[in-house]
């Protein structure tokens, strides 16, 4: 089975492709191979490839930058999937589009099912949203939300966390948003087993970690677990704030959590508690050539 993989230098994609099944043809595309923000260019790497699936796990995912590039985000998020979706069933391919809670408003106060309606507050949510509407007008397509993701490379808040916490000594994190840290294996796994569903499965997923946390319970268990597993040798203070105390450009939902119940049977698959998903993570980090060289 060939794959094409957008966004493969980045946190899921380096993941995926660590992850990649045998018997899988992957063919990873970064950024100097694939301009999302170029359809014309999205329509002919599938047309020379004509890969079984297209694992669109690039986006443009500066939430407060995409305020002020809306056109940019627009192109990567909404129009690129468009694209490549209209390209795969031109010669009988399938996608799977990956996609985020923030499609979702956040005010309803218990976890969001697949199947309710979109109602983003951002523009990244929006172009988010407008790139799930795209793909699922066409046949063979999947989308795959999620929340909050993390790994041990990339840019993310855990890797923010950890430079933070050894620079300083006090930090405030805002306390009353609330959702669900996921990790880029654990999802890189849901990814692939997505690919193999039956044609019957339901065409919109949820994956995360399992648990629930705020900004700031996922900050402190960074700087408890970063100290164990001997990532820092020290840690500031943590203290949590209110959104209202650290404004920013996009407006983000207060709550975000994910029903994944039904994902969760379909893929058979059971998740990490958020937590223990961290902890591999942390020490994947304390162990890289990398750091140890520094």
């Amino acid at each position: 089975m060939k794959v094409l993989l957008t966004g493969a230098a980045g946190q899921l994609g380096q993941a995926l492709i660590t992850a990649c099944p045998e018997g899988v043809e992957l063919l990873p595309c970064r950024r100097q191979e694939l301009d999302l923000s170029d359809q014309d260019a999205c329509r002919r790497l599938v047309q020379e490839h004509q890969p079984a699936w297209v694992l669109n796990a690039g986006a443009y995912t500066a939430v407060d930058r995409a305020e002020s590039e809306v056109e940019l985000a627009h192109a990567v998020n909404a129009q690129a999937p468009a694209a490549l979706a209209e390209a795969q069933e031109d010669h009988g391919g399938q996608l799977l589009q990956l996609s985020t809670d923030f499609v979702f408003n956040g005010q309803q106060g218990f976890p969001y099912r697949p199947e309710q309606v979109a109602n983003p507050l951002g523009v990244y949510g929006s172009t988010k949203a407008a790139g799930e509407a795209a793909v699922l007008g066409y046949g063979g397509t999947r989308v795959l939300r999620t929340s909050w993701v993390y790994g041990p490379v990339g840019s993310n808040f855990c890797l923010t966390m950890l430079r933070l916490l050894a620079e300083r000594e006090q930090l405030g994190v805002v306390a009353d948003q609330v959702g669900c840290p996921t990790s880029t294996r654990g999802l890189a796994q849901a990814c692939w087993r997505a690919l193999a569903l039956e044609e019957s499965a339901p065409r919109i997923l949820h994956w995360s970690d399992a648990g629930a946390a705020s900004w700031y319970d996922f900050a402190v268990a960074i700087a408890e677990l970063g100290q164990q597993l001997g990532v820092l040798s020290r840690a500031a203070h943590v203290n949590p704030i209110g959104t209202v105390d650290y404004p920013t450009p996009a407006q983000r939902p207060a709550y975000s959590l994910l029903d994944c119940s039904e994902t969760r049977q379909v893929l058979g698959l059971e998740p990490q508690h958020w937590r223990a998903a961290l902890s591999q993570v942390l020490l994947r980090i304390a162990s890289s050539p990398a750091r140890a060289s520094a």
